[in-house]
């Protein structure tokens, strides 16, 4: 019943054109097409409650921690990290790497989050939801929901030094970039949608400028 009502909530605030920026299109009296690209009829928000609402809260501190660790602002302590191993072990962190992180960082973190999240101008749970049916940890902003910042960043870190890395630092940063992106759902500031938006742009920009580095190289 509880997921049925927010979910009926996020559709009414789609519904509502006042609300929607002015480079989505809605139909009168149709089905937005917010309801299968975005909330994929009702599951998007449905998934969210699952999250955000049935989780133990011994974990909360842990899931806040991660979710800060994936913010943007922390590129310099990543590629700080990576330079000293990659200068420690330059086979296992090969240079491109580097280059790659640190061209899709401005790409991704600077560029094309920020535009898109203007762009759509979607709302954060707790605007569509309100407080009342969000469980939020910490201090998540109220707006601009797609995509998610923090889930693009920690996935574009994941696919820029992946390549090349020992196992044990491979495993390490594929479960920094999944529990990153489910942190982000556990503390109520994105809904499954904004993550898994920011994970495809953060791969595509990732594999788009290693190509174009390769390319390049030639």
């Amino acid at each position: 019943m509880r997921s049925g009502t927010q979910s009926l909530k996020l559709q009414t605030w789609f519904s509502d054109k006042s609300h929607v920026p002015t480079r989505i299109t809605f139909r009168e009296n149709a089905v937005s097409p917010n309801d299968f690209w975005y909330d994929w009829y009702g599951l998007n928000s449905w998934l969210f409650v699952l999250v955000n609402g049935s989780h133990p809260a011994r974990l909360d501190g842990l899931m806040e921690g991660l979710s800060t660790l994936s913010h943007p602002s922390a590129f310099p302590l990543y590629i700080a990290i990576a330079l000293v191993a990659c200068h420690a072990r330059p086979r296992a962190c090969p240079p491109v790497n580097l280059v790659v992180f640190a061209v899709s960082y401005v790409l991704v973190s600077m560029l094309l989050v920020p535009g898109l999240k203007e762009a759509f101008d979607f709302p954060r749970p707790i605007e569509a939801l309100g407080a009342g049916a969000v469980r939020v940890i910490g201090h998540p902003d109220p707006h601009h929901a797609f995509p998610s910042g923090h889930a693009a960043f920690a996935v574009l870190a994941t696919a820029s030094l992946l390549p090349g890395a020992a196992p044990v630092t491979k495993v390490a940063l594929i479960l920094f970039a999944l529990l990153a992106c489910v942190s982000r759902i556990w503390v109520g500031a994105h809904y499954p949608a904004d993550v898994l938006g920011g994970a495809l742009i953060a791969l595509a920009t990732a594999a788009f400028t290693r190509a174009a580095i390769k390319r390049l190289a030639r």
